[in-house]
């Protein structure tokens, strides 16, 4: 089962494909796409989609896990900015038929370390060993969906 991790984000956003059965998980690709700041919402967005749609298109994944939302207080625009980019993953999701799991980024932490409050370098060691990658995966966006794509093999 193929399975497509996304990192939602505005300005970066993180992407992994990974491809799980029940005796290995295997590293297909992962990356980010990258909009620019100087261009306007309207257009990042699509831009967002563009490159989502590409990655469906190229591995048909069965299933797309992506990070839930999260604000903290003294940050409420930046939840705000990356629901923007969410909502456009999740329409080109539904757009192909493809079946969507939201996972909380404690969930996804605790499914890969044990620990929900685990760090982001923790994190990183723990794909890279699960992974046998020579290094560890960079950058943070991208660790990061790898991380939600694992935590959805971990699932199945």
């Amino acid at each position: 089962m193929k399975i497509l991790g996304i990192d939602p984000g505005l300005q970066v956003c993180g992407y992994a494909v990974v491809e799980a059965d029940r005796n290995r998980i295997k590293l297909l690709e992962a990356g980010v796409c990258r909009t620019s700041a100087r261009t306007s919402m309207e257009k990042r967005l699509v831009q967002i989609a563009d490159d989502i749609n590409s990655l469906l298109d190229k591995f048909k994944p069965a299933c797309m896990a992506v990070e839930d939302l999260y604000s903290h207080y003294a940050h409420p625009k930046t939840a705000i900015l990356m629901g923007h980019a969410r909502g456009v993953i999740l329409a080109s999701a539904c757009k192909y038929g493809t079946d969507v799991k939201s996972y909380a980024a404690t969930r996804i932490k605790k499914s890969l370390t044990g620990n929900g409050r685990a760090s982001k370098l923790q994190v990183q060691r723990s794909i890279t060993s699960l992974l046998g990658l020579a290094k560890m995966p960079e950058p943070a966006d991208v660790a990061d969906a790898i991380a939600v794509a694992l935590c959805c093999a971990n699932r199945i």
